[in-house]
């Protein structure tokens, strides 16, 4: 069992890791924490998660772009791979929210939403992935059938952002508790709450926390 000073080491090591896009030291340092008796669920959200919490921070920024937000996400990943096997069910219990993700019908642009897709897999969301160019009714089909805390909408033109509004008629009217968060260049929030989506993300780094903070507000309502 790794003492409570090499386990910080391990931790701080992880994050570091993931910020400088290094998947060699991701990869040694998850295998180091398996080893030495450092909790997986703890080297996964204190550790790889909260490097890319940091990525996100410095992606809202404007200090990081994405290809070094895709370059993070590939030592993430090389860290998850190794650790996720290792991570007791009711470690991650309490966190494993639900989020459909897919861009709409007529969008094939794809790097928002697989950039949203990451930080969500890194906070311990169970994403629900449905790609690109997503037939309208999908998204609802899928809401019902996961009954996913969220329903994550992404558009990359005018064109087909204008089909969101259905979008959200077709979910509320199936799963009238579930939540929809909309994003993408052509939005804003003022346009989010026009077409009834309960929250707004403006890039990748903010749409955790946006999620989070909607379910809250959703959850004190009467």
């Amino acid at each position: 069992m790794a003492s409570a000073e090499r386990t910080q080491e391990i931790l701080k090591g992880l994050r570091e890791a993931v910020v400088a896009y290094d998947e060699e030291a991701a990869a040694r340092l998850s295998k180091a924490a398996l080893a030495e008796g450092v909790s997986a669920y703890d080297a996964v959200r204190q550790g790889l998660a909260a490097g890319m919490e940091k990525v996100g921070e410095m992606f809202a920024k404007h200090e990081y772009f994405v290809p070094e937000v895709l370059l993070c996400s590939d030592a993430l990943y090389a860290g998850l791979d190794i650790l996720r096997p290792h991570i007791r069910a009711g470690d991650a219990s309490e966190v494993r929210k639900q989020i459909v993700l897919g861009t709409v019908e007529g969008d094939v642009h794809d790097i928002g939403k697989n950039l949203v897709k990451i930080m969500f897999e890194a906070a311990g969301w169970l994403v629900h992935d449905l790609g690109t160019d997503v037939k309208l009714e999908k998204f609802a089909e899928e809401q019902a059938r996961t009954n996913a805390d969220i329903v994550g909408l992404s558009a990359l033109m005018t064109s087909t952002m204008l089909a969101m509004p259905r979008v959200i008629q077709m979910i509320k009217a199936r799963s009238p508790g579930a939540a929809v968060m909309v994003g993408g260049a052509p939005l804003s929030p003022e346009i989010a709450r026009q077409y009834g989506a309960d929250g707004y993300a403006r890039n990748a780094g903010e749409a955790v926390r946006e999620a989070v903070n909607m379910l809250s507000r959703l959850g004190t309502k009467g």
